[in-house]
């Protein structure tokens, strides 16, 4: 029968001061509460008008700020790329030879199942920036004044890996769409499989032409989408390892902002690209990492402020 003494004993360990133990009346209250008007209320009513009234909006993608672009801007990322490619040649090269290798594959298809020609290439798009990283790196590295390495240059995809690969699965829809698209095309234009081995001259039909005028349409559409989406943001995701979404809103964003310098852009890179291609596209070699850093020198001035 010890209990009045272990109840002496709980109500001593209480001395130590609790705000759960204050009376509503003595406890403090934060900035703009008051008691209410019933006992045991407090008024929250103007904390809540106050924090309306003082919210600040935290800033998004569309607040990025970008750099009014100027039409001699592509040629100096040009300029910039090759001479990148001229101080880390052997890493560039080997990119190159990628690019050459998924040429002549390119081709064997064409040969082979022409109707996934077009699929291919989609799928080339979609590799072709993912490729483009390592290229990045080097260029991101060269600007620092970091060492360069060719497995760091491999590697450079660990930096945003998962959002890389959210990236990745949007371009992989989009070149799933593409590739639907153009079966539809060969479907409706076509009772059976056309033969591509013959002249030039015999293509020279209206069935030919507008199965290449819709073919060259739904191709340019879905190239553009492409271009638009991850013209700078796979750059971006690796410099500043922001998320997919942010990164392609803000490719889209600079796209729709200045139209007209980023068509010029692309239309440098579309011609550069194909003149590549004449010679057994052994142009690639030289072209494709030049194209590569000089996509990285077109996202850093665009979201670089100009001095």
């Amino acid at each position: 029968m010890h209990w009045p003494a272990q109840a002496e004993a709980a109500s001593s360990q209480l001395e130590l001061p609790s705000r759960f133990l204050t009376p509503i009346s003595e406890a403090p209250l934060a900035p703009n509460m008051s008691l209410g008007a019933a006992a045991g209320q407090v008024d929250i009513a103007p904390v809540i008008e106050a924090s309306t009234g003082d919210e600040v909006r935290q800033p998004s993608v569309l607040d990025m700020p970008l750099t009014q672009l100027s039409w001699h801007d592509p040629f100096e990322w040009l300029s910039r790329g090759w001479h990148d490619f001229s101080r880390a040649p052997l890493v560039g090269a080997f990119y190159g030879t990628c690019f050459v290798l998924m040429g002549w594959l390119l081709v064997a298809c064409f040969h082979q199942a022409p109707e996934y020609t077009l699929a291919l290439s989609a799928g080339f798009l979609l590799l072709g920036p993912f490729l483009c990283l390592g290229l990045y790196d080097v260029s991101r590295r060269l600007e620092q004044g970091e060492p360069l390495s060719m497995w760091s240059s491999l590697t450079a995809w660990r930096i945003s890996s998962g959002q890389l690969a959210i990236f990745a699965s949007v371009l992989l829809v989009l070149e799933m769409l593409w590739g639907r698209s153009a079966m539809i095309m060969f479907a409706i234009s076509f009772d059976g499989m056309p033969d591509f081995s013959g002249p030039l001259s015999s293509m020279m039909t209206e069935e030919y032409l507008t199965f290449f005028a819709g073919y060259i349409a739904v191709g340019a559409v879905f190239a553009s989408l492409i271009f638009a989406i991850s013209v700078i943001s796979m750059p971006m995701m690796l410099d500043k390892s922001v998320d997919a979404i942010t990164a392609g809103l803000a490719s889209m964003r600079l796209v729709s902002t200045q139209t007209g310098v980023m068509l010029l852009w692309g239309g440098l890179i579309t011609l550069a690209i194909v003149m590549a291609m004449l010679p057994g596209f052994l142009g690639l070699v030289v072209v494709g990492p030049v194209i590569g850093h000089a996509s990285w020198h077109a996202y850093r001035a665009a979201t670089t402020p100009r001095d």
